[in-house]
């Protein structure tokens, strides 16, 4: 017997379902980034404005020490708009997907977006690029990624005074990244554009405004893209 092709509402709730083992990596990041706000000076509302508006870990946590140093607005936003760069990238690999949606409908996806379903959807496309109903899967996979994010950050903002920094929790959302990272370098061009990523981001590391990240992703970016060229050559 042939099995029943999966709707669009087994599609959903597969990436919920595919994103729970995240979760515990992406409720330590929200839970760090909800208690190092309220550390860094913001009250609690504007704490709970800033995870529900930007929804952006990186960018918030880098521009805590600015908004702590009183800098202007515009070096804020311009840290921000650096560090979340990497975003273009996913829009690319997901514009072929989203192109259909209407413009409410992309709008929407584009905010829920997140690092680990971004990894955890890129993993979908490579192993099965057949799959219907991927955009199902991305707004299921998304939805569970965003409630988790911020279900932790507001109790990170609420109980910031009872949770130390010191506790270091921000390493768990790192090792949940890396664990879906390590699959998707199956791969040769994946694998060179990780390790030229990885490498001159350590190297750039000092550079201000978290330039280094940027660099290591387009460097990256044009690592995997030469060696898939030149495969493609080959073959």
């Amino acid at each position: 017997m042939i099995p029943a092709a999966p709707t669009a509402r087994d599609a959903f709730w597969r990436g919920v379902r595919e994103l729970l083992p995240l979760t515990p990596g992406v409720a330590a990041w929200g839970l760090v980034t909800g208690v190092a706000m309220v550390k860094a000076g913001l009250t609690v509302p504007q704490a709970l404005g800033l995870s529900l508006l930007a929804y952006a870990g990186s960018a918030q946590l880098a521009s805590l020490p600015l908004i702590a140093a009183t800098s202007p607005v515009w070096l804020v936003l311009l840290t921000c708009v650096i560090v979340n760069l990497r975003f273009l990238v996913y829009s690319a690999v997901t514009r072929p997907y989203l192109a259909r949606a209407s413009t409410s409908q992309r709008l929407w996806l584009g905010y829920l977006v997140g690092d680990v379903m971004f990894a955890r959807f890129s993993a979908l496309l490579q192993a099965e690029p057949g799959y219907p109903h991927k955009l199902a899967y991305y707004f299921g996979a998304a939805s569970s990624n965003w409630l988790a994010w911020q279900v932790t950050s507001i109790i990170g903002i609420l109980a910031a005074d009872a949770i130390p920094l010191s506790w270091g929790l921000e390493l768990a959302g790192t090792l949940a990244l890396i664990a879906l990272l390590v699959p998707l370098c199956t791969r040769l061009p994946a694998l060179a554009g990780v390790v030229v990523a990885a490498a001159i981001a350590v190297l750039a590391h000092d550079w201000p405004l978290k330039l280094g990240m940027l660099a290591g992703v387009v460097a990256g970016i044009t690592a995997a893209m030469v060696v898939d060229g030149a495969t493609a050559s080959r073959r």
